[in-house]
């Protein structure tokens, strides 16, 4: 039975993806605009972020569109094209959830935060102008 519902949920994101990809494209917001002074100091900051995600994921796209209003230069791994980041985000993680955002702090210590919402609050509270 779970073989058949994963087997649903695949195929239904299948069709869904063309018109998820077209919206994710379209309804970009404006990015925010800063000094160069600014944004340097934001490009140096999201050096220590990378987002693990997959382009028809609609949390994922909900991020994405953060990331572009924020103006935001965070390295993305796309988890079902690449194993190896996928192996990343279960070892580093613990789990295979996407989207999920790696944040590395002063000192090496790894932060993953998992949930789209909390992800969007954690980028506007630190980088919003």
């Amino acid at each position: 039975m779970n073989v058949v519902i994963r087997f649903f949920f695949r195929a239904l994101r299948r069709l869904l993806m063309p018109f998820m990809l077209a919206y994710a494209a379209l309804s970009k917001p404006k990015p925010v605009t800063r000094s160069k002074e600014e944004q340097a100091k934001v490009d140096a900051a999201c050096r220590q972020l990378t987002l693990y995600q997959f382009a028809s994921c609609p949390f994922c796209i909900k991020v994405k569109k953060q990331i572009h209003g924020l103006a935001l230069p965070i390295s993305m791994k796309n988890t079902q094209k690449d194993a190896g980041a996928r192996e990343e985000l279960e070892r580093g993680g613990g789990r295979v959830k996407v989207p999920c955002l790696k944040i590395v702090h002063d000192g090496g210590r790894e932060e993953w935060m998992y949930e789209s919402d909390d992800i969007n609050r954690y980028l506007k509270e630190r980088f919003a102008v």
